[in-house]
């Protein structure tokens, strides 16, 4: 049987030495090491061994099949690389061209506008304050003087996930939040930036957008600060010429309360198609905090005051970029979006 080991191997080495292909390496090696294959069939006679005869039969077994195992894989690397070298003959490489162009990622327009709102009032004093988009009812609405069946609460169609947790339809609950770790700590220079949501689906209106909420806390704090301060965030934000005007309007949470407008950019206040004719562009609603909202959060509203401000901020780009559809900002198009 030893005899018949060797010469086998010899066999072997010799008709791999012709093999052509990696699929006839294959059928080499069924041949050879397969379930039915030679070495297999050269086993089934140990049986016939004498005691003394079999271990050295086995061992002279391992090193054939091992020697075999290694034969193939050696021949094995060497037609996968005849192989690549193959296609690469057939391929025809210009290495004049230019290389295909990286696409670099780049932030979101509504990224840039809302880094842009974080920047100008932290250069204010202002500090970033954020808060849970799932909000219980009162926190989102009784604590800023909404109570329940208020017929404000239709202002803001919103997102029921129980009877009392929502989708919060403002990031004004940031402040009652805020209010109530702090109280009666002075002075306060707050935004909280984040997402909000309400049913709402049109060329303006997003059932999911960005608001940024500001207000300040403090003593003998008036509507002429408020009015300052959203000058200068206007002057920043839409150039130094721009003006601000303030609107009585009402929300449950300031007292008196204001929408406030901002001179057209395309025709510096005179009238044209993008302001209707009026001369200006509505940009966010504003007021000085209700004295039951600083009550409710353990503000004496006899010694402190403040004002609020709420802006969306798909509001704000789409005025700073002349974008006239608010889809346009959701979409993922990358022809859109590389314009910013």
């Amino acid at each position: 049987m030893r005899e018949q080991l060797l010469e086998m191997k010899e066999q072997a080495l010799d008709e791999l030495n012709g093999v052509m292909g990696l699929a006839n390496l294959n059928d080499f090696r069924v041949k050879y090491l397969g379930k039915k294959g030679l070495l297999t069939q050269v086993l089934r006679g140990m049986g016939a061994l004498s005691p003394e005869e079999r271990p050295v039969i086995g061992q002279l077994v391992n090193e054939v099949r091992d020697s075999l195992e290694n034969m193939i894989t050696a021949k094995q690397r060497e037609l996968q690389r005849e192989e690549r070298l193959g296609k690469l003959a057939q391929e025809i490489i210009d290495v004049t061209l230019p290389g295909k162009p990286l696409a670099f990622g780049k932030k979101h327009p509504l990224t840039q506008v809302l880094d842009e709102i974080k920047s100008i009032f932290q250069g204010m004093g202002f500090t970033i304050e954020e808060g849970p988009d799932v909000e219980s009812d009162y926190y989102n609405f009784e604590a800023l003087n909404l109570p329940k069946e208020h017929p404000a609460r239709d202002m803001q169609d919103s997102f029921y996930i129980t009877g009392e947790v929502l989708l919060r339809t403002h990031t004004s609950p940031v402040q009652v939040r805020t209010f109530e770790r702090t109280a009666p700590n002075v002075p306060l220079r707050i935004i909280a930036p984040g997402k909000v949501y309400r049913r709402d689906d049109d060329a303006t209106h997003s059932p999911m957008f960005h608001q940024v909420e500001g207000f300040v806390v403090d003593k003998r704090v008036t509507l002429g600060d408020l009015r300052g301060t959203l000058l200068a965030f206007a002057r920043q934000m839409f150039g130094e010429n721009r003006e601000i005007r303030l609107r009585p309007s009402y929300f449950p949470f300031t007292e008196p309360s204001a929408e406030v407008d901002i001179s057209c950019m395309m025709c510096s206040g005179s009238g044209c198609r993008v302001c209707s004719h009026t001369g200006w562009l509505e940009i966010l609603g504003s007021g000085m905090i209700h004295p039951k909202v600083l009550s409710n959060t353990g503000y004496d509203p006899e010694i402190y005051s403040g004002f609020a401000f709420g802006m969306g901020v798909e509001r704000v780009a789409m005025l700073k970029y002349g974008i006239d559809d608010l889809r346009l900002l959701f979409d993922n198009d990358l022809r859109f979006l590389n314009q910013f």
